[in-house]
């Protein structure tokens, strides 16, 4: 969220940042609670105050005139019982309207509503030409017995899936390799839970805009995260660290869960879009210098183009514009890897900077060496999610027989320099 302070100060900066990003945040109503609760408080203070000098003049008072002023006491409490739950009320509201309230998008970000305003930035490697008819990675599966779609919707329901054979130590090879790549970059690779508590979602900006895309567990007192990132950025929350213990830099690999309400129709078929994979995620927090974060974000970027490149896969670079990349983020370039069956590029990877927007949200503070407190900057970039990526690798590296070549910076984790199909 943003300081209630800056919005006051900067109501026109926020007010185009709403449109940039095409929300429908009242900004106005914002304001005007905000002025209640101010005013409100205001209002407490001052009786706060009298009740506290009327209980010093009672302790001091003569007995004929103390039970004047107890009687006054005990009106100041009654008007205190009667406003203070109004101020809870007003700020209970004021807050949940704060949490819709957007990060200023980064000036060079493309403005449009959608993913239609997005702008390829450039290109690295060229899509296969194929010297025989290849087949999508679902008749690849199917062919070499490297999965099971009916059973796995047999027993769990649609977007679910089983892998099988040389593929799912295949899938369990890339994550190795991807997690390797992250420790050689010097991140702290960390397993988390995938069960966590409301408000670790609330800091990490999923709820409340969409609460819907997270599966509710044990009555709603837990949930399953979606991605590491909801833990990582909670564990350091309503901590006051040390600056000299900035940057953190995290990377953990976890299942993660989606409900993917709204998505009904799209990517049915096979791996592209599931309720459950697995991910290893890039997480840096860092100190609150735009210079700092911007040198992060070009390095966790960097990070995930070596992994594709030593996929050995076609991808893109695009520039996500301000109503595409979320409410909380003030930068966003999504990676890009080309499809053959579809003939097009499908986002793998996706790199956020969101400064202070989740650390005000977590309470993730610092102090520097002169003692001063701050808000810290938070960012966030995907390392490797499978099952998605196998999309990608069985389509680009697949033989006429059927075979699968495995890139040669992943033979070391896999052991073979091929998928063979699965033997019956």
């Amino acid at each position: 969220m943003l300081d209630i302070k800056f919005i006051r100060e900067n109501p026109e900066a926020v007010r185009q940042a709403i449109e940039k990003k095409g929300l429908t945040l009242e900004l106005d109503k914002l304001l005007e609670l905000d002025q209640e609760v101010q005013t409100l408080k205001r209002t407490i203070e001052k009786i706060q105050a009298e009740r506290n000098a009327n209980a010093k003049a009672a302790a001091r008072a003569k007995p004929e005139e103390r039970a004047a002023m107890i009687e006054r006491g005990k009106e100041i409490g009654r008007q205190l019982a009667e406003l203070e739950p109004q101020l809870r009320t007003l700020e209970a509201q004021l807050k949940q309207l704060l949490y819709l309230t957007p990060t200023l998008p980064w000036e060079g970000a493309p403005v449009g509503p959608d993913d239609s305003f997005n702008v390829e930035t450039r290109v690295h490697g060229n899509p296969r030409t194929f010297l025989f008819e290849p087949l999508d990675h679902v008749a690849l599966m199917e062919k070499n017995g490297w999965g099971d779609f009916e059973r796995a919707a047999k027993v769990s329901g649609s977007r679910s899936y089983i892998l099988k054979g040389d593929l799912m130590v295949y899938e369990q090879a890339l994550l190795r390799f991807a997690l390797d790549r992250m420790i050689q970059a010097g991140f702290t690779p960390m397993s988390v839970p995938s069960l966590t508590k409301e408000e670790a979602l609330y800091a990490h900006g999923q709820f409340p805009a969409a609460r819907d895309q997270v599966y509710a567990v044990d009555g709603g007192e837990v949930y399953l995260a979606g991605t590491a990132e909801v833990l990582l950025n909670y564990l350091h929350a309503g901590e006051i660290l040390a600056e000299t213990e900035l940057p953190k830099t995290y990377c953990a690999l976890s299942p993660c869960f989606r409900s993917e309400a709204g998505s009904a129709g799209r990517d049915v078929r096979g791996l592209m879009r599931v309720h459950q994979f697995n991910k290893v995620e890039q997480y840096v927090l860092c100190k609150a210098d735009l210079d700092e974060s911007n040198r992060w974000f070009e390095t966790m970027l960097s990070i995930s183009e070596g992994i594709l490149q030593a996929l050995e896969l076609p991808y893109r670079v695009i520039e996500v514009s301000t109503g595409d990349m979320g409410l909380g983020k003030y930068r966003q370039v999504d990676l890009e890897t080309w499809v053959p069956s579809e003939n097009r590029y499908r986002e793998t990877h996706s790199c956020s900077a969101l400064l202070d927007w989740q650390a005000r949200r977590a309470g993730l503070r610092y102090r520097d060496e002169r003692g001063k407190i701050h808000y810290a900057y938070t960012l966030n970039n995907t390392a490797l999610a499978t099952p998605r990526i196998l999309v990608m690798l069985l389509e680009n590296h697949q033989n006429e027989d059927g075979t699968v070549n495995v890139p040669r910076a992943v033979q070391p984790y896999f052991g073979k320099e091929k998928l063979e199909p699965l033997a019956l």
